[in-house]
């Protein structure tokens, strides 16, 4: 069966003290967290901070990015065995603010998802419409297209080592979220895509939401039969919040 993961993705937010008191209120609530996992992903400076931090606690840590390379001059970006280092367990990757705002190609996209499967990272693997392409009909398009860049590289086997978070653009800071039948819908979609080239990575794999999840609207998305947890933003700055989202798997 798979297990709920609630991972926060802080984007470009934080400082020392701030983090600290996040993590340590997060720390503090964690045994009321009992049917999910909780991971958190940082800015990259913070990463040995949050690393530290977390010590012994069944916190998993991300990162944002992870190149596509092994080392070398490639100026701002983070190898693979650096994260590793730190103990990143996760690396968020395809996000749609790494495609809409840096022009990341679904061709970067796998190469980035390859790398780190390679060093034993799991992708954080996000695809997803815009709300021009919901409304222009070609929301399956979109997703199969950013899915298919993996496979046709990867191999069916590779998702199989991944956690998907499906993420409506149009859901994503704005406040806006798919109502819970909109969000199965489409995890369901992607789940019988993946069924088609092979049913037990499709059993396996884990889905996340990844539009604006928030305390207030957890549990009726957590309790849809294909959505395996989310991938939470503003939520998941403050450790309360935060929790809320895990407790209600």
């Amino acid at each position: 069966m798979r297990r709920t993961l609630i991972a926060g993705n802080w984007k470009m937010n934080g400082s020392l003290s701030s983090i600290e008191t996040l993590i340590n209120g997060i720390k503090n609530g964690l045994a009321e967290v009992t049917n999910a996992d909780m991971a958190v992903c940082p800015p990259a400076i913070y990463i040995p901070k949050v690393n530290e931090l977390i010590g012994d606690a069944n916190i998993g840590l991300g990162s944002q990015n992870i190149c596509d390379q092994e080392a070398g001059a490639f100026t701002g970006e983070l190898a693979p065995s650096m994260l590793k280092e730190f103990n990143c367990r996760y690396a968020i990757i395809g996000h749609s603010e790494r495609r809409s705002l840096y022009s990341e190609s679904d061709e970067l996209v796998a190469k980035r998802f390859a790398m780190a499967v390679k060093h034993g990272i799991t992708p954080l693997f996000c695809i997803g419409e815009t709300l021009q392409e919901r409304e222009s009909g070609v929301m399956e398009d979109v997703v199969s297209r950013q899915l298919d860049a993996v496979i046709d590289s990867q191999g069916i086997d590779a998702i199989g080592q991944c956690v998907i978070a499906y993420e409506p653009v149009w859901a994503i800071g704005t406040g806006v979220t798919a109502s819970p039948e909109q969000a199965q819908a489409v995890h369901a979609f992607i789940r019988n895509k993946l069924a088609a080239l092979s049913e037990d990575v499709a059993a396996k794999v884990q889905i996340l939401y990844g539009g604006s999840m928030n305390a207030a609207n957890a549990a009726e998305l957590l309790s849809q039969t294909d959505i395996d947890g989310g991938l939470i933003g503003g939520a998941a700055l403050k450790a309360d919040d935060f929790l809320a989202i895990g407790k209600s798997a």
